[in-house]
């Protein structure tokens, strides 16, 4: 875990988000420190999907200010930010269900041009998934649901993020490929990736993780260490079944 001397990777003040009229984020502060794992949980409808989005430029915030690496990301280009190191791992996936495993995988590398660490890195992501070298030339829409989420993690990777954001990894799957996912996850982090975790699953997501935010209503109401969180007898209650 980072401590407060390490440099701060991502740096968010008052940020506001709406639709139309709705206020979906409602004015959130966020730090996320280099080679943290850091989980924002809450309950559908919180405002957490749109602020990954935000996070990434799929969503123009309405205020508010988000640094990243200390560069105003409204002054970079969207499209600059994979290449910057920026990458999101999107609820549903979002793979490329008639492009095979290897292709969905090397789309994860479309901006980079190093062919022979591209290789090595394709190699690496069939060691964390192994399951992705057998079907390597299999339609990616054909996989399981597990499989899938194992490609659209693998692509991810493939761009060298510094900073991987994930969308409700464990959604739709099996308790035992949840179990896997996240060891993974726990792997690629230990390797030195700063990760961003929404997870439904706030239990698996706190004890994944150093640091947490609780999300109400477009609001940040807690913000405290994994364990802190775990103990807190509100979030018990709201999200641990407790």
């Amino acid at each position: 875990m980072s401590d407060n001397n390490t440099p701060t990777l991502l740096q968010v003040r008052g940020l506001e988000v709406a639709y139309g009229g709705i206020r979906a984020v409602r004015g959130i502060d966020l730090d996320i420190r280099q080679g943290e794992l850091v989980a924002l949980i809450g309950a559908n409808g919180a405002g957490k999907t749109t602020t990954l989005k935000t996070l990434v430029g799929m969503v123009k915030p309405s205020a508010g200010s988000i640094h990243y690496q200390g560069a105003d990301c409204a002054q970079i280009p969207v499209h600059q930010y994979v290449s910057r190191g920026l990458a999101l791992v999107p609820e549903g996936r979002g793979i490329f269900s008639r492009l095979s495993v290897e292709e969905n995988l090397l789309m994860g590398a479309y901006c980079r041009n190093d062919k022979a660490d591209i290789a090595a890195d394709l190699e690496r992501v069939y060691g964390l998934f192994p399951r992705l070298k057998e079907r390597f030339r299999q339609l990616a829409g054909t996989l399981s649901g597990g499989e899938q989420q194992m490609v659209a993690i693998g692509r991810a990777i493939m761009s060298r993020p510094k900073l991987l954001l994930l969308d409700e990894p464990s959604m739709g799957l099996a308790p035992i490929i949840v179990q896997k996912i996240f060891e993974i996850l726990r792997q690629i982090a230990s390797e030195g990736v700063t990760m961003l975790l929404v997870e439904q699953n706030a239990r698996l997501a706190l004890k994944t993780v150093h640091r947490g935010y609780v999300m109400e209503s477009g609001l940040i109401t807690h913000a405290d260490t994994a364990e802190a969180l775990l103990a807190n007898e509100k979030v018990q209650q709201a999200y641990l079944g407790e």
